[in-house]
């Protein structure tokens, strides 16, 4: 889904330098020198985007969810508190890491962690949102693969693509055929020959597209009338291959698939 997401795979900067500290501002970077759990910056007021970085000679931390995630007090205080979780993980295994690299004679290089919220779709009822998140904890190179929620803005609530289903298994059969079928065409023109399925090569199978990531989209804005498969590295294809961008229509047989609670947010694409 490549113009509804946005999306674009960020390069994790691994420097050691520190920072002079600063305080935060909305939509703003934050860059840290040295970091404790004292220090973490505050919350962004209610109603505004939020960009966090953090770098210290341990960490490279960035953590950026939208102003229409800041304008709902319920999903703003967990993005706010996934942020936290995520910053003190990393700094522990980061600690951890150079800890045992000091005790190896070896030299350590700064941990990273990136995480980037975008709107896929902001609807009447509904805000449909993706992450990308990327993470170094050394080795050749950083790995990444994306998350996504949806908020039932009428209820409150905070779901995963996949709960607006009757089962995954459901969506699967409803959206397998033309996903795989775009699948091959893309990696086809990547690797300039066809596909063919029954070589045997796992990267030639075609993958379960509900074991990837989902996302709701909506080209009409407003009910969801698209979903999105992204695929992560080593998924369908090897790690040079990059990633794959899957975008469908709902169709009929998708709408079936649907809970019906939630059949009134979705439509036939057009």
């Amino acid at each position: 889904m490549r113009g509804a997401t946005g999306r674009a795979i960020l390069a994790v900067a691994l420097l050691s330098a520190c920072q002079k500290p600063a305080a935060e501002k909305s939509g703003a970077t934050v860059q840290v020198g040295a970091m404790t759990a004292a220090t973490t910056p505050a919350a962004a007021p209610e109603g505004r985007a939020r960009k966090v970085r953090i770098q210290n000679a341990l960490f490279d931390f960035d953590y950026a969810y939208p102003v229409q995630a800041g304008h709902i007090p319920a999903l703003k205080a967990w993005l706010d508190a996934d942020l936290a979780k995520s910053r003190a993980e990393l700094e522990r295994s980061a600690r951890d890491g150079q800890a045992d690299a000091k005790a190896a004679g070896d030299p350590f290089t700064p941990y990273a962690s990136d995480t980037a919220w975008q709107v896929v779709a902001d609807l009447p009822s509904w805000l449909s949102l993706s992450a990308t998140v990327s993470d170094f904890a050394g080795g050749a190179h950083p790995s990444h693969g994306y998350t996504a929620l949806v908020w039932d803005k009428a209820a409150g609530q905070r779901l995963g693509p996949g709960d607006l289903f009757v089962s995954k298994a459901a969506l699967s059969q409803a959206i397998r055929g033309p996903f795989c079928d775009a699948l091959d065409k893309q990696r086809a023109k990547r690797r300039g020959a066809p596909v063919n399925r029954a070589s045997g090569d796992a990267f030639d199978q075609c993958i379960d597209p509900v074991g990837s990531t989902l996302i709701l989209g909506s080209a009409g804005h407003q009910a969801f009338d698209r979903i999105g498969v992204l695929v992560g590295p080593y998924e369908a294809g090897p790690y040079a291959e990059g990633d794959y961008d899957i975008t469908l229509p709902v169709t009929p047989a998708v709408l079936a698939a649907v809970k019906p609670q939630y059949r009134k947010g979705f439509a036939l694409e057009r």
